[in-house]
């Protein structure tokens, strides 16, 4: 049976600490899907049109990433695409903290679904998307945090 894994955020901007988490699962698995979604606690800044077509020329050439739009539970999300796997990368302590009751939560909903976590690459840790996104509204050059360039 193929091993796929499901690799979900709001990717508001996708940067280069996702890109190598998802590099890193394509070792790992047989296909990463690379779920973009419509988070209710969070209010979008660059549209999901626009970072589904940047995720789409980051991985082109990769066979085994496949990028799709969702609303609604991740882990419901997880169910269609027939993910068994969540792949989540931990850059702290703060993100374990989260991971860890998102895990939770989500093996109570969908038993068969296992939380794989992944540590950030260290060179890359200190990249975030609100970060990114805080210096791109300031009209800073964002290019060497993201694995793609944006649409001006």
């Amino acid at each position: 049976m193929k091993k796929i894994a499901l690799f979900p955020g709001s990717f508001d901007p996708f940067t280069k600490g996702h890109h190598d988490i998802v590099m890193r699962g394509r070792e790992l698995f047989d296909e990463v899907v690379i779920g973009v979604g419509q988070n209710s606690q969070k209010q979008r800044y660059f549209p999901i049109d626009t970072m589904l077509e940047c995720i789409k020329e980051a991985f082109q050439q990769y066979d085994n990433v496949k990028i799709e739009s969702f609303t609604g539970l991740t882990a419901a999300f997880a169910e269609k695409v027939n993910a068994k796997y969540l792949l989540r990368g931990l850059r702290n302590t703060t993100d374990f903290e989260y991971e860890n009751s998102i895990a939770q939560i989500n093996k109570n909903i969908y038993p068969n679904l296992e939380t794989v976590l992944l540590i950030t690459s260290p060179e890359l840790a200190y990249i975030s998307s609100t970060i990114v996104r805080d210096i791109y509204k300031y009209g800073q050059n964002v290019d060497k945090y993201l694995p793609y360039k944006l649409p001006m």
